[in-house]
């Protein structure tokens, strides 16, 4: 991981949303290019600004850094909306279409 990859992310998971990085830095409390700074690898976030971006995405730190999870808000609703019984039917459920 790198530097460049906090920037990539958040412009990753903020296309995913459908708003701008104009509007997320406004919502952030933050000037207008705010978001754009920090994707064009100009600037790092501060940690507080950081848990806010996380806030803003609805997911915690360590699903920021989860690369590989290219949806984290969708399946932390999921973690949190279903319990362990429902999530194993679910994975059944999944793992038929899958070797279909």
């Amino acid at each position: 991981m790198n530097e460049a990859f906090i920037g990539n992310r958040i412009c990753e998971l903020h296309s995913k949303t459908g708003v701008s990085a104009r509007d997320m830095s406004l919502s952030l409390g933050q000037g207008v290019n705010y978001i754009n700074i920090i994707e064009n690898h100009k600037s790092l976030p501060s940690m507080t600004s950081f848990i806010y971006i996380c806030d803003y995405f609805g997911i915690s730190p360590k699903e920021f850094f989860d690369a590989e999870n290219i949806n984290p808000k969708l399946v932390n609703d999921i973690n949190v909306k279903l319990n362990n019984k429902q999530l194993t039917k679910l994975f059944e459920l999944l793992e038929s279409f899958i070797d279909k």
